[in-house]
């Protein structure tokens, strides 16, 4: 039996690259596009290190409407995973054209051409961004959406644009994920989140006060209707999400449309937890200074993953002290 040809977009990333390994281990071929914007070709051959096997790559922008044609005419590919996307919610508030143009209108632009090719089967790596501001937790994936910047503008409209995709053509089968929040790093230390100067995540920011990198983690609101009075959030851990994209991908062969699925544990960890956590599995102290809430912070927001364990028979294993340990052996090397 032919093995299947995926190509992966954005497959560098911290999520991407993640992901090219659990496929790469499920024995798909992989074709990789990466602009190396937040990412880094050194990530090419730690793959391959961990993996023992070898990945097409191509650094452009899939904007690069003949370069994406090149591609396509000379692989056979029988999926794409898209992660090409800008992530950063402070960065789209400061560059929204910025957001829309790499995110939807790349978005478009890359469906167009598989389009063209007969090419329909489909994973979007979408973000519970979507959700907004949600009025309880669990969030499932019938919660109403609304967004509360232009990164999360990007996925919903993108997501938008994908069940108009289906409405209008039968052929394409389409997986849209919406990630609550990633942590973790691959436990060999070589695969991980690149380190921001500016924190964009709770993990990202512990980990760079342990590493003496800032003082204390500023932690936004002490008075929210929680056990400890700090926000809660649904944390991941990396790779069970990377095993996700596997088992959606699998499902691909049998569905039809499109179909969505929450992907987190289920389980709301509060910021105080997390720093709790992250020092007694590690034996670091982290200092901490309780200050104003954020405007549009949410008070609880963590998923109800009941669709995804039962349709595509996929749940996490990895724990928080796992979640901890990894993301700091990653952290260290820097």
């Amino acid at each position: 039996m032919k093995k299947q040809t995926i190509l992966v977009t954005g497959g560098l990333g911290y999520i991407g690259s993640h992901t090219c390994i659990a496929l790469l281990e499920s024995d798909y071929e992989l074709v990789i596009i990466d602009k190396l914007i937040n990412s880094n070709i050194s990530v090419l051959g730690r793959i391959e290190e961990l993996t023992g096997k070898t990945v097409k790559f191509y650094n452009f922008d899939i904007r690069d409407e003949l370069k994406v044609k090149d591609v396509l005419d000379n692989h056979p590919i029988d999926a794409v995973i898209h992660f090409a996307a800008f992530k950063s919610i402070n960065e789209s508030i400061e560059d929204p054209l910025l957001y829309y143009d790499n995110n939807v209108i790349g978005t478009i632009k890359l469906t167009e051409a598989l389009q063209k090719r007969g090419i329909y089967k489909f994973i979007f790596s979408s973000s519970a961004s979507v959700y907004g501001n949600p009025p309880k937790s669990p969030v499932s994936e019938e919660t109403p959406r609304s967004t509360l910047n232009p990164y999360g503008a990007t996925k919903l409209m993108v997501e938008n644009i994908l069940s108009d995709l289906v409405n209008a053509n039968y052929l394409w089968k389409i997986g849209i994920l919406r990630y609550f929040n990633p942590v973790g790093a691959h436990a060999s230390g070589l695969i991980g989140q690149i380190p921001d100067k500016i924190p964009n995540n709770l993990m990202s920011y512990i980990c760079l006060v342990a590493n003496g990198d800032f003082p204390h983690v500023n932690v936004f609101g002490g008075d929210y209707n929680t056990p400890d009075g700090t926000a809660i959030r649904d944390y991941i851990h990396v790779t069970d999400l990377a095993l996700a994209h596997v088992a959606a991908l699998n499902k691909l062969e049998h569905q039809k449309g499109a179909d969505v699925f929450n992907l987190g544990t289920g389980t709301g960890i509060s910021v105080l937890e997390l720093i709790n956590a992250f020092e007694e599995t590690n034996e670091i102290k982290i200092p901490y200074k309780i200050i104003d809430k954020r405007a549009g912070d949410s008070e609880s927001v963590f998923a109800d993953v009941s669709k995804a364990n039962k349709i595509l028979k996929w749940k996490t294993e990895k724990n928080l002290i796992e979640m901890c340990e990894d993301s700091w052996r990653w952290q260290k090397r820097f």
